[in-house]
């Protein structure tokens, strides 16, 4: 783990109350994330990722075990958490930069310092030409990118990214995953991004927390070790194959092993 923690969660677990009764989210889920680290939480479709996000946004509580950020309980929405969503969510009737301005106008902060900040995010993501553009003048990837500069736009500790990529098409993912590294690097900021994909994962994090099948539990961390910054080329080579083939084969083990539990049940 890079630098001091900043996030733990210990033996965490959270259940849902549904009409069929309680479900289980997460289990005994353990993991932390260092200042500065980009960590990445992997797991297939329904294993819980989101789930995590939101406790440690301060949206869900956790039924048992602790969540600290900063060394302090995460008892609720805390100012220094940023939110990217899998959908920018961004405001039809709002220009790219008071799209960005938003949480600055919600959390009341000098709104003179944050058009000051927002233009220089906006510069840092690619956007400063389109500053005057509304939503539906941006390309999907476009607008990720406005959300992006939304979350770092009150300098959080803590950037919170919920499969940000997955809506877009296969090129301008790739070409996000690179940008997002760039911006990661130049803004410095501790990263928690949730993926299904194995190669995202691998190419965006310092480390991996990978999840099983609901109820998420931590099942295996994993030191990506791949030099910066890394590019398209990097996905080539072998230490980047390697590390998706073990993660592969993991997930094959576990599919595996959870269908003979079934069986013999």
């Amino acid at each position: 783990m890079r630098g001091n923690a900043l996030f733990r969660a210990e033996n965490l677990a959270l259940t849902y109350a549904s009409t069929r009764g309680p479900v289980k989210a997460l289990e005994d889920l353990n993991a932390s994330l260092g200042e500065g680290e980009f960590l990445c939480v992997l797991g297939p479709s329904g294993c819980g990722k989101s789930t995590l996000l939101k406790v440690v946004a301060g949206l869900l509580k956790p039924s048992a075990g602790t969540v600290t950020l900063g060394g302090a309980p995460i008892a609720g929405p805390r100012r220094d958490v940023g939110i990217v969503f899998q959908q920018p969510t961004l405001l039809p009737w709002q220009s790219t930069l008071d799209n960005v301005l938003l949480p600055v106008r919600t959390l009341g902060l000098d709104l003179v310092e944050g058009r000051e900040k927002a233009r220089a995010l906006l510069k840092l993501v690619g956007l400063e030409k389109f500053a005057s553009h509304y939503p539906n003048e941006l390309s999907g990837g476009m607008q990720q990118r406005v959300g992006i500069a939304r979350g770092l736009i009150h300098d959080p500790a803590l950037l919170l990214m919920d499969e940000p990529f997955a809506a877009l098409d296969a090129m301008t993912r790739e070409q996000m995953t690179m940008e997002l590294q760039r911006i990661w690097m130049a803004a410095g900021k501790s990263v928690m991004f949730i993926t299904h994909s194995i190669p995202e994962a691998v190419f965006l994090a310092d480390r991996i927390v990978v999840l099983s099948a609901r109820p998420g539990r931590t099942i295996r961390e994993v030191n990506v070790d791949l030099p910066r910054p890394r590019t398209l080329a990097t996905m080539a080579e072998k230490p980047f194959a390697e590390h998706c083939n073990a993660l592969r084969a993991l997930f094959t083990d576990l599919v595996t092993g959870e269908a003979g539990l079934n069986g013999a049940q």
